[in-house]
């Protein structure tokens, strides 16, 4: 299906037909057969998490409540100011939070769910993948289903996983299983007349076809100073000893997001109960942020990583035919 085509929904019965026919082919592999539907495989939950828990920068929790006024303010909106004669398909939302890993978008998606007074409905990729021929679109028709029987928000964690670029040029079974995956996707999301979140560390892996079908989307930044300091205050109980200077810390330490604080202030923690010492030193939490920072440079470097080799010009004439390239 190209990009930008319209997406007619007697495609997605066409589709089925042709996943149908394809799993028919004799040395298709068949699924078991299982007499639970398929909807057992779903499950929502209450929202962990309100927005009063988490310590995000001010523009990000704008757009955020930009967008819920769709839901709070659908009266004034479409009835009152006219919007609905004018924006009848975008009378639903789906919203796409990005950003470095750590930096609360799962956290924000349930505290999104709380604040509507709805349940949340994790999507677990490795439940809606198959290797059988077909039965991923299967399970995501079955997951949108049970989403609108259950009233829950359909939450998308590491999006990119199933909303990623389709295959141009299709070369074996896999890639056309891939695409027929993500073309019922597309029509699921389409035709759902409701609030869908999405949650990415790499945004650049959607499918612009996706992409364009996501109302808002939402940047999620490192925290900056003052909220370095405010993280740093959250996760340090009052009742640990220390002498942590944590506005030193904040001002000191960039770059790092709300995990890693948490991370720091444990593993500082456990030095100092370890080492049976009474008091968690501020030391140790500089000490601590420091390691997870070099981590993370360390990790980084991995990709660019080059080895060098010298070779012998008696190697190099081997290698063109026993004589030097000009």
């Amino acid at each position: 299906m190209p990009l930008g085509k319209r997406i007619d929904p007697e495609e997605i019965k066409q589709m089925a037909r042709a996943m149908e026919e394809q799993a028919a082919r004799p040395g298709t592999p068949q699924p078991e057969a299982d007499s639970s539907p398929a909807y057992t495989l779903f499950q929502e939950e209450k929202p962990r998490y309100s927005f009063a828990d988490i310590i995000m920068n001010r523009d990000t929790y704008e757009a955020i409540q930009d967008v819920l006024a769709l839901y709070e303010k659908r009266q004034l909106l479409f009835d009152e100011w006219g919007l609905g004669q004018t924006h009848r398909k975008q009378n639903c939302a789906g919203i796409n939070l990005y950003g470095p890993s750590g930096t609360g978008k799962s956290m924000a998606a349930h505290a999104i769910a709380n604040q509507l007074g709805r349940m949340i409905l994790t999507v677990d990729y490795s439940k809606i993948e198959s290797k059988y021929v077909g039965e991923t679109a299967k399970n995501l028709v079955a997951m949108f289903d049970y989403a609108k029987e259950s009233g829950a928000v359909i939450f998308f964690d590491e999006a990119d996983a199933l909303l990623s670029r389709r295959v141009t040029n299709m070369s074996n079974s896999t890639d056309v299983s891939v695409n027929q995956t993500r073309s019922t996707l597309l029509v699921l999301i389409n035709e759902y007349n409701d609030l869908i979140l999405y949650a990415t560390n790499f945004v650049t892996n959607y499918d612009p076809a996706f992409i364009r079908r996501i109302l808002s989307h939402v940047k999620f930044e490192l925290p900056d100073e003052e909220n370095r300091r405010r993280l740093w205050s959250m996760y340090i109980p009052k009742t640990l000893p220390t002498d942590a200077d944590i506005p030193g810390l904040a001002a000191k330490y960039g770059g790092i997001t709300g995990a890693d604080i948490s991370n720091a202030v444990l593993n500082a923690s456990l030095r100092a109960a370890r080492k049976e010492e009474t008091t968690v030193a501020h030391a140790y939490f500089e000490e601590a942020v420091e390691r997870i920072i070099r981590s993370k440079t360390d990790n980084a470097d991995l990709g660019t990583m080059t080895s060098k080799r010298v070779v012998s010009e008696e190697y190099v004439k081997s290698q063109f035919g026993g004589g030097l390239p000009e």
